[in-house]
């Protein structure tokens, strides 16, 4: 089923097949995509090559939120609301209590004016705040208080930063969004950084020539949409560069770029490809057709894909949640995490309490929307690697 993205406050108005596979997941055997092909359906039930885990975010007064989830530690669980108020708000990842809620929304030299992402770094008790319109990262404790800040390196604009190890993180520079059909301007658009000043340590350079953003152009408009560009997978990492038909796997300890996977290129209009959530079996990925209609406001028309290691085969999924007893699809896409999380959703509580009542509902699920409100705050679900 192809569905379509909405571009809302991301259009910019500017004046001036499987082809023959086998894959290890490391180094060896190449997957070969034909992005243009039409793939037979499968039905998957989440919880029988995952674990699940829900979380009820507490509500209270201080504690209101509309559940954008920046970052999950194994201690701390960061969200945001979708406006631009300034509140991050700190919940146990356990528990889902509300710790702290943590404001410095500002003009100054220690404040953000916008949070486009935040890197949680539970082990120097730190968080990093992306801050693209003024293009800083700025640094605090997980009190809120300020340690320091430091630019994007110059002519770059992070979008995906994730930490990376105890020293650095891991970012992406999309400012190449803006320059579809142009060559290369810069070296790299991946690249680890010093978590104590932005400089660069290492640059992971993917090979391309000519610059294929998720963007299109009509007159003096520019529609833009993000994808994963970086793509957490237990010690390593897949990269993404919708410039390259290849998406590779940066095994860290070698710091070695192996490709993982390849798409066939597109005759046509231009179809990109990212990835989803990577398991020991499955692995999922989506195409994005590089069509926009600025009248309607509507575009970029997506359809997922997954790769099944053990069938050596392509297909269209749908992942389903086994706690509904009416089909719910999963989002295997959206939200990839590091560490023993995959992947995550936000279950809005005015839902679960409407399924609740039509006793649509099962298990553990059922049993925390016994409890919840309308007005509450959301249930976080976690994908976890299966032990």
């Amino acid at each position: 089923m192809k569905k379509e993205i909405t571009i809302l406050a991301i259009i910019l108005f500017q004046i001036t097949g499987i082809v023959g596979c086998k894959q290890s997941g490391t180094q060896n055997d190449l997957i070969t995509v034909d992005v243009t092909a039409n793939y037979p359906k499968k039905e998957l039930i989440l919880q029988d090559f995952m674990d699940v885990e829900y979380i009820p975010l507490e509500t209270n007064d201080e504690f209101v939120t509309q559940g954008n989830v920046l970052a999950i530690g194994n201690k701390y669980i960061l969200v945001k609301n979708w406006i631009n108020d300034g509140d991050i708000f700190v919940f146990d990842r356990k528990t889902g209590k509300g710790i702290r809620k943590i404001n410095r929304k500002g003009q100054g030299a220690e404040e953000y004016n916008f949070i486009n992402g935040i890197a949680l770094d539970e082990d120097n008790k730190e968080l990093f705040v992306n801050c693209s319109t003024s293009k800083k990262i700025l640094v605090y404790d997980l009190s809120g208080n300020f340690k320091r800040s430091f630019a994007h390196t110059e002519g770059a604009d992070y979008w995906n930063i994730f930490d990376y190890d105890n020293d650095n993180l891991i970012c992406y520079d999309m400012s190449g969004y803006y320059k579809d059909g142009e060559p290369r301007d810069r070296q790299s658009y991946h690249a680890i950084i010093s978590k104590q000043d932005g400089h660069i340590t290492r640059d992971i350079s993917i090979p391309f020539d000519v610059i294929k953003a998720p963007s299109v152009r009509e007159g003096e408009g520019t529609a833009v949409t993000s994808v994963s560009s970086i793509i957490p997978y237990h010690d390593n990492w897949l990269l993404v560069e919708t410039s390259s038909d290849t998406v590779y796997n940066y095994i860290s300890k070698e710091n070695k770029l192996v490709p993982f996977l390849v798409k066939t290129p597109s005759k046509d209009t231009e179809i990109l490809l990212t990835m989803g959530m990577l398991t020991d079996h499955f692995y999922f990925m989506q195409t994005m057709k590089k069509v926009f209609d600025f009248t309607t406001g509507r575009g970029f028309p997506i359809n997922d894909l997954m790769y099944d290691k053990q069938e050596n085969a392509l297909f269209n999924p749908s992942v389903l949640n086994g706690d509904y007893l009416k089909k719910k699809e999963v989002d295997m896409i959206s939200n990839p995490l590091n560490g023993g999380i995959a992947c995550f959703e936000t279950l809005a509580g005015s839902q679960l309490v409407e399924a609740y009542k039509n006793d649509e509902l099962k298990g553990k699920l059922k049993e925390i929307a016994a409890g919840l409100d309308e007005e509450d705050n959301p249930v976080i679900m976690l994908m976890k690697y299966k032990k």
